[in-house]
């Protein structure tokens, strides 16, 4: 039993199907694939809650936002300058200029993007405070009436 019926080419046929192919391999790379170089072109747009700040990543589960612990929810996403995910692992250590979101109910660190110098430059919302690693007597003193 035969179920595919025989093709049949002819002249006309054979040429459009070569124009066809010459066609995509002659078009320009550039109508392909756009080259930019990373972190421009890119336009991000951050969540109005989201707030500045410096992250150092500790472990996968931990990290240091604005000099102080905190713990990260599960599934904490980081995304580079060219809005990409980073696994946390591969950043453990490093110092970030980052836009941040905390999870509303437990304050966990639920989202963090990795800024370009231009965005690093805009003003947002956050601690723009200079960090110190010390403490005076009067950070830890009651406040006097």
């Amino acid at each position: 039993m035969n179920r595919c019926l025989p093709l049949h080419f002819t002249a006309r046929t054979v040429s459009g199907i070569a124009a066809l192919v010459l066609g995509a391999l002659s078009a320009p790379a550039t109508a392909l694939a756009q080259d930019v170089p990373p972190g421009l072109g890119i336009v991000r747009n951050f969540p109005d809650a989201s707030l500045r700040g410096t992250l150092v990543v500790q472990s996968t589960v931990e990290a240091q936002l604005n000099g102080q612990s905190i713990r990260m929810a599960p599934g904490m996403r980081l995304f580079s300058p060219q809005n990409s995910l980073v696994f946390l692992h591969t950043v453990i250590g490093q110092r970030f200029r980052v836009n941040y979101v905390l999870e509303a109910s437990t304050g966990m660190l639920l989202s963090a993007w990795i800024l370009t110098e231009g965005e690093a430059r805009q003003p947002r919302k956050g601690s723009d405070t200079v960090e110190r690693n010390f403490r005076a007597e009067s950070d830890t003193a009651p406040a006097r009436r």
